[in-house]
């Protein structure tokens, strides 16, 4: 489903992303894990289409989108979170969700204030199927800046339920029982480069990871 091939990035003399191999088939939960300067966001901005790649490419349902700019992974369904929380706070919650599906499948409906006003059709019902899902439907009219943080955060815990309607997703996360726990397999950067990948058990056993993600003689 994605592929990576000998992915670069360079910052100067900084090689952040360097070489990378990575693929992800369809329908998998995989971890991307490695200490920080490691070159997790970075391969995830390279994905996206936010930084152009120095080397290498970018396939995705075997279509090349390395140069593809970040509304055109969106529209083919590459979507990302962000480690640091972005609400508009002044807005209910069910308003963020709505300006977050604002996606090129839901502007031929009416338009942004058309669907802003009227709201009819689709991109309603979908809001509402994201506020069941987040189980937030009781908070719909608050304000997203009165949210607890585990309330901002929750979809962390609906990552399987995101495998079972068909999702494939690529966790980078620093809580590592929550990686154990949820990925099927697992790569590992270092200085931007992979040294290591395979299930949660061998990445576990593996020293090189150890080493480099935790210290020696640490468990991961």
């Amino acid at each position: 489903m994605l592929e990576l091939r000998g992915l670069s990035k360079f910052f100067g003399g900084v090689r952040a992303v360097d070489g990378l191999d990575f693929s992800v088939r369809e329908g998998e939960i995989v971890g991307l894990i490695g200490p920080n300067g490691s070159g997790k966001s970075t391969t995830v901005n390279l994905i996206c289409g936010v930084f152009p790649v120095t080397a290498g490419s970018v396939a995705f349902r075997g279509r090349d989108i390395t140069k593809a700019p970040p509304h055109q992974c969106l529209a083919l369904g590459i979507a990302r979170t962000f480690q640091n929380i972005r609400l508009f706070n002044e807005l209910t919650v069910w308003q963020n969700l709505w300006v977050a599906q604002n996606s090129a499948k839901h502007r031929k409906e009416r338009g942004f204030v058309g669907r802003w006003i009227g709201g009819r059709g689709q991109a309603r019902r979908s809001v509402e199927r994201y506020l069941e899902f987040s189980a937030l439907a009781p908070k719909r009219d608050e304000l997203a800046g009165n949210l607890s943080f585990g309330e901002q955060r929750r979809l962390a815990e609906r990552i399987r339920r995101l495998k079972n309607q068909g999702k494939t997703v690529v966790l980078v996360e620093h809580v590592m029982e929550l990686v154990m726990g949820v990925t099927e397999r697992i790569a590992v950067l270092n200085f931007g480069r992979k040294i290591a990948e395979g299930t949660p058990g061998e990445i576990q056993a593996n020293q090189a990871v150890r080493e480099a993600y935790l210290g020696t003689g640490a468990k991961v």
